[in-house]
């Protein structure tokens, strides 16, 4: 059986995650791509969060970058700045209380920031402003198969 992977062609896991898609960069997404998703996948569900914050010598919480679900099973990537989805895909609340991506901005240290993508045997019900809490609950007993793409990184002020 192939293994669920997630990659971008601008990090490898556990690298640095590159300027541009941060806050003292363009902000925007960075491109993903997957495979070997298990057999009766229906969709995907992506959470982009950091478990350093505020401080990684003392971490409180972790903050939530993105969230996306209802991605299409046939699907196997994300643009770079991915704003424009397929029908049927919504984005979730972030930590700013926003819609979409916002990348790393980490007030101090080297941060780690997780893209954790779950293949789901459902499409989930639509709701308004999803937060990931709320998203997790929604998948309980549909996750067929999580993979995890881990990059780092520290402000350059």
């Amino acid at each position: 059986m192939a293994s669920f992977t997630l990659e971008s062609s601008a990090f490898k896991n556990n690298s640095e995650i590159p300027k541009q898609y941060t806050c003292e960069g363009a902000d925007i997404s960075p491109p993903l791509k997957w495979k070997g998703a298990p057999e009766g996948t229906k969709s995907f569900a992506l959470i982009v969060d950091d478990p350093d914050a505020p401080d990684p010598e003392a971490p409180k919480m972790t903050w939530v970058h993105w969230v996306v679900y209802n991605i299409p099973a046939d699907l196997n990537s994300l643009p770079e700045g991915a704003r424009d989805f397929p029908q049927g895909t919504s984005e979730g609340v972030n930590d700013w209380k926003a819609v979409g991506y916002r990348g790393p901005c980490p007030p101090i240290g080297r941060h780690h920031y997780h893209h954790k993508l779950y293949a789901l045997d459902t499409v989930l019900p639509e709701q308004k402003k999803i937060s990931k809490p709320d998203l997790l609950k929604a998948m309980k007993g549909h996750v067929l198969a999580e993979t995890e793409l881990v990059a780092t990184y520290k402000k350059q002020h």
